[in-house]
């Protein structure tokens, strides 16, 4: 029997053309009912979902963020949140300790204990599941109890797992419920890890063999075919590539994969992975999943941040931020010092220094104790009045500062929805990650943005250096007010926006969503 999630999946992500004069079937009549208040029409039973966030930043404030969301849909959810400390970002385990204090009764928060590093992130990733199991179960288990022994408790209805996270599948089934997978990437980048799966499995495609070549691939989640160039260089590992193959045999296993996107931003990826070829589960878009709120509050530079962006221009300034492990050599340093300069563009540059190896593990990068130490002699002097070089920065409170008028950016998916959410264009440095092939899309596919280097390599010993005269050219091509990239930004921001209220398209799914985990409970 199809599920009402999937019913109603289905019908959410089916083209603009089909959606404009829907036929008047049951289905879409019984859609109907539910876009407004939907998801406090039909739930009554009490149902109670498991989330389980990978410690990285990324991923664990999205995650919170949906699961908030979830809640405050419908009165009936209840979420606990297993959250994971981060033995590589102090930054994560402050903000694990923070959620503690949140102030709705509906949502709760489990901290496990800190797990043991390792130098390898992907062989840490990947045990990660063995290591947390007895802890994960022995949550699990205490809930399970507690609902059997109060009166008009929620009932356990499923796990929602973080995409790195799907072996806890089993966990899941030995309690009975299903499995649904957050991925807190996009979907077009979802295309790509299945059908480059189905291409190692089915065409015996030996992706570690295309190491620098410039092979190209009509993948069916992108418009364009794309080149072996744009791809995440864990493709090209015969160790990372495994684990990548196994994480998507893991997501074939869910009930359904929640997407951080919106139909409206990734329509040709999400009408791909809804046509039945792939043979996958659902796909739903909730997104922008953003923490609008950030934690801007804590940071020493706030105010003094503000107060400068307040004195600036409408739209003049342009933001440098490479995420919460993005970091560049003294000689690239001195590279994007001297295009700001030639520029004369007005700045804010996010400047922080390479993490360093201790005790066998890689450490997130910090802040400068003295920044001019790696910036061309008198650079700051020389850019006093029109430019400002800061540590960590208070992104989402930047991006939202009406002086912001473009945003450089290593195009993580989390900084692309904020950067979309408000408008601001970008230009694209992806450094690690799927970061290429989100600027693929953002550059070639969507017209979000311009390319500052969409190929660099920043791995191991292959690390280059962009020259000054091709950052200066982006970065002038990027604040032209008139520039198209701007007006296509600016509607894509309204379209974000309208996704997540009532009768959205993401808000529908939710609501959709919530109806599937209540059809759970027995």
């Amino acid at each position: 029997m199809t599920s009402h999630f999937t019913r109603h999946t289905a019908l959410l992500i089916t083209s603009k053309k089909h959606r404009s004069n829907p036929k008047p079937n049951s289905q879409l009549c019984h859609r109907s009912i539910f876009i407004f208040g939907c998801c406090t029409v039909r739930m009554t039973k009490k149902a109670e979902l498991v989330f389980i966030p990978m410690p990285g930043m990324g991923h664990l404030v999205s995650t919170v963020q949906v699961a908030k969301l979830l809640v405050d849909l419908n009165s009936n959810l209840s979420v606990t949140v297993l959250t994971i400390k981060s033995p590589y970002d102090a930054k994560v385990s402050a903000y694990v300790d923070s959620l503690t204090a949140t102030t709705n009764s509906r949502i709760k928060f489990i901290i496990l204990p800190q797990p043991e590093p390792d130098a390898d992130i992907l062989k840490f990733l990947s045990i990660l599941v063995q290591t947390q199991l007895p802890l994960v179960k022995e949550a699990v288990t205490n809930i399970v109890e507690l609902s059997n022994s109060v009166p008009d408790s929620p009932r356990l209805a499923g796990f929602v797992l973080d995409m790195f996270l799907t072996r806890f599948v089993d966990l899941a089934n030995e309690f009975g419920v299903p499995s649904y997978a957050f991925f807190t990437s996009g979907a077009a980048f979802l295309g790509f890890q299945f059908y480059t799966h189905v291409l190692y499995e089915e065409q015996n495609v030996d992706f570690v063999e295309l190491k620098d070549s410039d092979t190209e691939f009509a993948i069916p989640s992108y418009v364009n075919p794309i080149s072996t160039k744009f791809f995440l260089i864990e493709m090209f590992n015969p160790t990372s590539i495994t684990f990548l193959h196994n994480m998507a045999r893991g997501l074939r296993e869910m009930k359904g994969i929640m997407v951080n996107t919106f139909s409206e931003l990734e329509s040709h990826a999400v009408d791909s992975l809804s046509n039945g070829k792939l043979q996958i589960p659902p796909v739903c878009p909730v997104g922008p999943i953003l923490d609008l709120a950030g934690s801007s509050e804590i940071h020493d530079n706030y105010d003094t941040i503000m107060q400068w962006l307040d004195q600036q221009p409408l739209s003049s300034v342009v933001f440098l931020c490479f995420g919460s492990h993005g970091s560049f050599n003294v000689g690239q340093v001195i590279e994007i010092a001297n295009a700001l300069e030639q520029s004369g563009h007005r700045f804010l540059w996010s400047l922080r220094r390479p993490g360093e190896q201790v005790k066998g593990k890689k450490l997130s990068p910090t802040d400068y104790e003295n920044v001019a130490e790696v910036l061309p002699e008198g650079f700051l002097d020389r850019t006093a009045g029109i430019g400002m070089v800061i540590g960590w920065a208070p992104q989402v409170a930047i991006l939202g500062h009406p002086a912001i008028g473009g945003f450089v950016s290593h195009c993580g998916w989390n900084s692309t929805l904020e950067s979309i959410w408000f408008g601001v264009p970008m230009a694209a440095w992806p450094l690690y990650a799927e970061q290429r092939t989100n600027a693929f899309l953002l550059v070639k596919e969507l017209g979000l943005a311009i390319e500052i280097k969409m190929d660099y390599k920043n791995y191991g010993d292959e690390v280059e250096i962009v020259k000054a005269d091709k950052i200066e050219k982006g970065i002038r091509s990027l604040m032209e007010q008139d520039c198209d990239i701007r007006k296509r930004m600016k509607e894509m921001s309204d379209k974000s926006r309208k996704a997540l209220i009532d009768g959205g398209s993401s808000n529908s799914t939710l609501c959709h969503f919530i109806d599937d985990v209540t059809d759970n409970i027995s």
